[in-house]
């Protein structure tokens, strides 16, 4: 169970995870040596499952961003996510409800890169795609 320190060391590792043990805990009333012990304990019960680095794309990599909306056409999604698993361009999948199985976020240098990477979809169903226009948050 979480009490409201874990909560906001969850808050402040959410906005820059980076923070040193003893920075939180200047601001959740803890020691650093605390604070510690309550992360390695939210980490061993999967409550954080990782740390990443937030990277604009637009500055190092992949221009264009694609929502694709994925129309399966058949009930046997193990190569599909296989599949999903280890492209690099997928940058996130989500399972849905609603319209279409699921939802995957793709980053690619261009439009052939793009193209390319719909072709091979085609294998495992139909597609919608949206484009991004740009990041609002």
């Amino acid at each position: 169970m979480l009490d409201q320190t874990d909560l906001s060391i969850l808050a402040l590792l959410r906005e820059n995870s980076r923070l040193l043990w003893k920075d939180i805990g200047e601001q959740v009333h803890l020691s650093g040596q605390a604070v510690g012990n309550r992360i390695r304990r939210m980490e061993e019960q999967g409550i954080i499952t990782g740390y990443t680095t937030l990277i604009d794309d637009t500055k190092v990599g992949p221009l264009l961003t694609a929502m694709i909306t994925m129309f399966m056409m058949s009930t046997e999604h193990q190569p599909f996510i296989r599949f999903i698993k280890s492209r690099s361009e997928v940058a996130d999948a989500h399972r849905v409800s609603g319209e279409g199985c699921y939802l995957l976020v793709v980053r690619v240098p261009d439009q052939a890169a793009l193209n390319a990477f719909l072709e091979e979809l085609l294998a495992f169903g139909n597609y919608r795609v949206n484009l991004s226009l740009g990041k609002l948050k």
